[in-house]
């Protein structure tokens, strides 16, 4: 008997990456007067210096094609309390902003208020990866709220950090 099982199925990686926690994050702008945007759970810091970041995109996404070639986007890492936005922001109908407040920047970046962690964005590379894309973004500006505690993922439910 091995110890590793060979992978068969998506279900069974989609269950193996559920094991690892991960921080939530909404990739928006505002287009043309609308907010546009999604949730991304792929979230990771890259880069010191170029200042970088990076999630992950479904080929399949219909929304990251109208932000891919946006001047600005606004990357919100999302708190605890906020599972019914991010809920909202990966439904693929409706309106993912009803009820969510948002800050939009000069520039068409859009924020989700309340959030831990606000970066202002621009596209840096996309790297094919898959049956998604790596997309790397150049952090322009921040704010954060360390004190305000993210909203995780972890074996397909939102989790809360418990402090030890």
């Amino acid at each position: 008997m091995s110890v590793i099982e060979p992978v068969t199925a998506g279900e069974q990686l989609r269950q193996a990456f559920g094991c690892f926690p991960s921080g939530v994050t909404a990739v928006c702008a505002e287009v043309d007067g609308v907010p546009v945007g999604l949730a991304a759970s792929s979230f990771t810091s890259v880069s010191i210096e170029p200042p970088l970041v990076s999630v992950c995109m479904q080929h399949s996404s219909t929304t990251w094609p109208k932000l891919r070639e946006l001047p600005r986007l606004g990357l919100s890492v999302l708190a605890e309390g906020q599972d019914d936005a991010c809920a909202r922001l990966a439904s693929k109908k409706g309106d993912r902003f009803a009820g969510t407040p948002t800050t939009v920047a000069p520039d068409g970046a859009l924020f989700v208020d309340g959030a831990t962690l606000w970066l202002d964005c621009t596209v840096h590379a996309e790297v094919p990866s898959g049956d998604h894309d790596i997309i790397l973004l150049n952090v322009h500006g921040i704010r954060a709220d360390p004190a305000t505690p993210p909203l995780v993922f972890h074996g397909s439910r939102f989790r809360r950090l418990a402090a030890i």
